[in-house]
């Protein structure tokens, strides 16, 4: 997609992909260029924070979607390969 720097430098991200990434207005987001390539990712909000049992646990700031079940399989089995 193409899209357009205004005066101020800032690049407008087409609805669509916005929608997509679930990015709305005041969202976070880490900018990165590599290789004259720029990239945009959605800013990390998870920390892993230890408790005094030693157990690590996530803790994340803001709304998030709760994953289901399957959702969490899926991910453990992606993350595993």
């Amino acid at each position: 997609m193409r899209t357009t720097i205004d005066a101020a430098g800032r690049v407008v991200i087409p609805k669509v992909l916005r929608e997509r990434l679930g990015w709305g207005r005041g969202g976070e987001v880490d900018v990165d260029e590599r290789d004259g390539v720029v990239e945009i990712r959605t800013a990390s909000r998870a920390v892993v924070v230890e408790r005094p049992d030693g157990r690590p646990v996530l803790s994340v700031d803001g709304d998030v979607p709760v994953l289901t079940d399957e959702e969490t399989r899926d991910l453990l089995e992606h993350t595993r390969r």
